[in-house]
């Protein structure tokens, strides 16, 4: 198998690393994008959008990209600050009244961001009532107590960063981190990335197939610690997508644009996306620096590995794998089941890889890694 698109030759090892992702039978359909100093240099994508009715993976199908979404949203609370809409380093309650409630008051914004609040599960169940409405979920969130001393330590919020993130966006903003992110991001710069897809887009996006077993959002049974009652389990399986038929499939969670992971793209949508934010056109390059800046790393709570974080950023970890030519300087965020979106400033680099395919253990969870290790040698 071939992939389709284009690749600079200087690139020529991205596209056979690609095709032999392919070749192993570790991916249904996938893209990979790289900008390199704001040129596209690596365009590529294969294989089929759906493996029911075979319809093939073209150059605009975007996909679900799960957790890729949450360097979007930080990026739009960091274009906030710089219009004075949000003091990140002030309490959550400044903005938020009803979120002291249960010692809660001294949690910032910025420990939302780092994943130090002590709020990583929904304790309530969600039902499917309430998926499209982001303030019902942001209450019963505001309504409990930290699982541990708030700024004491870090542990994935996986689903309810968006939640709590999202609501001090509504509060300060007066709309939803979808709809600045199409009107002051997307939009503008013609990228093909929504938090919250029209109907249409949904429709002609990639449909997403386990490659393992899963259970709750999909990934928590692929890592170590996992137990069915686990705080892993619970951070990830609730609000459960898996109560509509077809779980991420569901236009109901493209539409409802979770700011944790309901973000839909095309890999050169996303790879898009860093392309500016590396340059310095989405925020200026000394507020990327200010986010992107290691606030916490080691032990995780929840996901139960070492991870670090800027203000919402992965930054280079066991949880966050990157070449080592990239770890001082890159950053971005995975996705479930494989995605990636990267920047590194240093070199004027921006990547991303979208598949449907979903994979966290085996030699298919390392897709990303070695399209991005790859990229890096190339550089050499």
């Amino acid at each position: 198998m071939t992939a389709q698109g284009h690749c600079d030759p200087r690139f020529d090892r991205v596209r056979r690393v690609f095709d032999d992702n392919f070749a192993r039978g570790e991916e249904l359909g996938a893209a990979f994008a790289v900008h390199l100093h704001g040129e596209p240099v690596v365009d590529l994508w294969d294989g089929v959008a759906d493996r029911h009715t075979g319809r093939p993976w073209e150059r605009e199908t975007p996909v679900l990209t799960y957790s890729c979404t949450k360097a979007v949203t930080a990026t739009v609370l960091l274009w906030l600050a710089e219009r004075g809409l949000v003091d990140l380093r002030a309490p959550v309650a400044k903005v938020w009244p009803e979120f002291a409630a249960h010692g809660k008051d001294g949690i910032t914004v910025e420990w939302l961001l780092t994943h130090e609040a002590g709020l990583p599960v929904v304790e309530q169940d969600v039902p499917v009532a309430e998926f499209e409405d982001q303030p019902a979920i942001a209450a019963r969130l505001a309504g409990q107590s930290p699982l541990w001393t708030p700024g004491a330590a870090h542990g994935y919020h996986a689903l309810t960063f968006g939640f709590l993130t999202g609501e001090v966006i509504r509060r300060v903003a007066g709309a939803t981190a979808g709809e600045i992110v199409a009107r002051e991001i997307a939009g503008p710069r013609g990228l093909d990335l929504w938090l919250g897809a029209p109907d249409d887009v949904a429709a002609r996006a990639a449909r997403m197939s386990a490659g393992e077993p899963a259970g709750g959002i999909g990934a928590s049974a692929g890592f170590p610690g996992h137990s069915k009652d686990g705080l892993m389990t619970r951070a990830l399986g609730n609000p459960n997508p898996n109560k509509l038929k077809g779980g991420g499939n569901h236009p109901v969670i493209m539409r409802a644009g979770w700011p944790a992971m309901g973000m839909v793209a095309t890999a050169r949508g996303l790879a898009g996306f860093y392309r500016d934010l590396v340059a310095g056109e989405i925020v200026a390059r000394e507020t990327l620096e200010y986010g992107t800046r290691v606030r916490v790393s080691g032990p995780d709570r929840v996901m139960l590995v070492d991870s670090a974080y800027g203000l919402g950023f992965m930054r280079p970890s066991m949880y966050f794998l990157t070449p080592r030519k990239g770890a001082e300087t890159a950053f971005g965020h995975t996705g479930l089941g494989g995605a990636l979106g990267l920047g590194d400033p240093r070199r004027g680099l921006a990547m991303a890889y979208t598949m449907n395919r979903m994979m966290t253990t085996g030699p298919g969870a390392l897709r990303a890694y070695r399209l991005a290790s790859a990229v890096y040698d190339c550089l050499s």
